[in-house]
């Protein structure tokens, strides 16, 4: 059986729909692995909020609907606001 191999893929979008409509698995014979992949980590300091339980059960349930953890959703929420502030200042 000849292996399948990934044609060329111009675009996003043209590589959106090509995946959209393969899997990676029937062309794991044209790939590579990636050995020096790193992520620049961004040092983030603790902070301790003190919530009520109503207002964490609250954000748990808006992040549930989202698909994310409540705490994600907070530092999102709160970098959203403090740029909004900074602009306005």
């Amino acid at each position: 059986m000849a292996k399948r191999r990934v044609p060329p893929l111009r675009t996003d979008t043209e590589a959106a729909e090509f995946w959209d409509k393969h899997s990676l698995t029937d062309f794991i014979d044209d790939t590579e692995p990636a050995n020096d992949v790193a992520f620049a980590a961004r040092p983030l300091k603790q902070v301790c909020l003190r919530l009520s339980e109503r207002q964490i059960e609250q954000v748990k349930q808006i992040a549930a609907t989202k698909g994310i953890g409540y705490q994600t959703m907070l530092r999102m929420w709160i970098a959203e606001r403090t740029r909004l502030e900074a602009a306005s200042q």
